[in-house]
């Protein structure tokens, strides 16, 4: 009777102990997955995207001048050294750090002077020391920045435009008024400055 006993009691340990290992392997899982999770959410917020992570950055000057190219043979510009990421666009550049970068606006700006006696045509050139995401926003930007400069010139005095302090003021209030409408549109201005490449008063 005993020794029946103990024969029908044995199946019973096996089901409770495979039960029992089942349970085990869940919970190791379960924690390893929670363990995961917690690394992988950790990493995340450790480098949470920043504003400035998108904000174009500023181009730091090639070492050294190209070498001049043998005759019949294309020569690569040098590669830049590298970019510098900043929290805003008023950040103080270095002039002598960083490389420039020239963007001429194509069609010139005709408007009627402040006082009626006659009318301004200005060709204008933009300057940046920041990397092709701002010359991007110029682009994209080019009905309002072409509106902006258009209301700017027609405020302009002819009698101290003849002046080179009044060109000087000009390309400051143009310079200004370019970057207010990239920091309103696209959250960064980055231009360090205006220059004429034409300009006529009639």
């Amino acid at each position: 009777m005993m020794a029946k006993d103990n024969v029908e009691g044995a199946p019973k340990k096996k089901g409770k102990f495979k039960k029992l290992l089942l349970i085990g392997v869940a919970a190791i899982v379960l924690i390893g997955a929670g363990a995961g999770a917690g690394i992988y959410f950790g990493a995340l917020s450790a480098h949470e995207a920043k504003p400035e992570d998108h904000f174009p950055k500023l181009v730091l000057r090639s070492e050294g001048e190209p070498e001049p190219a043998a005759e019949g043979e294309e020569k690569e510009a040098p590669l830049k050294v590298g970019t510098v990421s900043v929290p805003n666009d008023k950040f103080k550049v270095d002039p002598k750090k960083y490389e420039i970068t020239y963007y001429p606006i194509a069609d010139s700006f005709t408007t009627n002077l402040a006082d009626g006696s006659g009318f301004l045509q200005v060709g204008i050139s933009l300057s940046t020391f920041y990397d092709g995401k701002v010359i991007n926003n110029i682009k994209r930007q080019a009905v309002p920045i072409r509106s902006v400069v258009l209301m700017v010139l027609a405020e302009q005095d002819p009698a101290l435009l003849s002046t080179s302090q009044g060109k000087q003021r000009l390309q400051r209030q143009l310079t200004a008024a370019i970057n207010d409408v990239l920091r309103d549109k696209e959250g960064f201005g980055g231009i360090d400055n205006v220059y004429f490449t034409s300009l006529v008063i009639q």
